[in-house]
């Protein structure tokens, strides 16, 4: 992986760690995730006119990628529903890396010298280990929504590289599949909430244009690399989000850090250094 490219998706990993961090919108996770892809495709609309259109054979990848982003979202939410956040998330993470890994060898055509696959492997370990070092054990349920959400993020992540390609232009695959996106996302909770789903974004709209603006960025990098590099490594040097929200829990918000998630950053940070080798 070229070192811009490499950097670059490590600044998309600290944005999207940035806006986990700051998305304490005191709504509820449904309303929270509609929100999101709201301020996205508000960002997204007035930039069309300024970015190349996508080729023709790129609008199915765009519409597919647009339903597996949704259908991370609402995954996402049912598996916090079952689990406790710091379970859930690292494992819904540290598992697509190594999924999008064995299917972009396969069916891509882009296998990976050792050191990618063990820079890969150290990076979901790391991952994993901050999942099993939270509290209380996983029922079966939650780890059923967890795992399903990395199935979704295995899938996204590889139409995303494969759509973006085909595109011939990432920032217009990125911002039109953060309008379906949104338009996805909107029609489910119309159907499932109503006029309730949107109540409360008046009171945080500030929180949740800079979280929105952060998760854009970050996304667009992310895409941006899917044409630069191979999707395997980028996708597991994007999941390094987690480190960069341990240290910002640890650093800034001074929250307790036990030895464990030390340990399990130790690991992801040992293999973003093997990636470089």
């Amino acid at each position: 992986m070229d070192a811009a490219v490499f950097l670059a998706v490590l600044l998309a990993a600290v944005l999207h760690a940035g806006w986990n961090s700051i998305l304490k919108l005191g709504l509820d996770r449904l309303s929270a995730m509609l929100m999101l892809a709201l301020v996205q495709a508000g960002i997204a609309l007035p930039l069309l006119p300024f970015v190349a259109r996508p080729d023709a054979a790129a609008w199915g990848w765009i519409a597919a990628a647009a339903l597996l982003h949704t259908g991370y979202k609402l995954f996402l939410v049912q598996a916090y529903a079952h689990a406790d956040l710091s379970q859930a998330y690292p494992l819904a993470r540290g598992t697509a890396p190594l999924i999008v890994t064995v299917v972009s060898a396969a069916v891509l055509g882009e296998p990976l010298s050792l050191g990618g696959l063990l820079a890969i492997c150290a990076i979901s370990a790391g991952i994993l280990a901050m999942a099993a070092g939270g509290p209380g054990r996983m029922g079966g349920r939650a780890v059923g929504f967890a795992v399903a959400t990395a199935g979704f993020t295995a899938a996204y992540t590889l139409v995303d590289a494969v759509g973006a390609r085909a595109a011939g232009t990432a920032a217009g695959f990125i911002l039109w599949m953060v309008v379906g996106d949104a338009l996805a996302m909107t029609l489910y909770a119309r159907l499932v909430r109503g006029r309730s789903a949107f109540a409360g974004f008046r009171t945080v709209w500030a929180s949740g244009l800079a979280a929105g603006a952060m998760s854009l960025g970050a996304y667009w990098i992310a895409v941006w690399a899917f044409t630069q590099a191979p999707v395997a490594l980028v996708a597991a040097l994007r999941e390094t989000s987690i480190l960069f929200a341990l240290i910002i829990a640890a650093v800034v918000l001074r929250e307790p850090v036990g030895g464990r998630r030390w340990l399990s950053a130790a690991a992801i940070a040992a293999g973003v250094a093997a990636m470089r080798m």
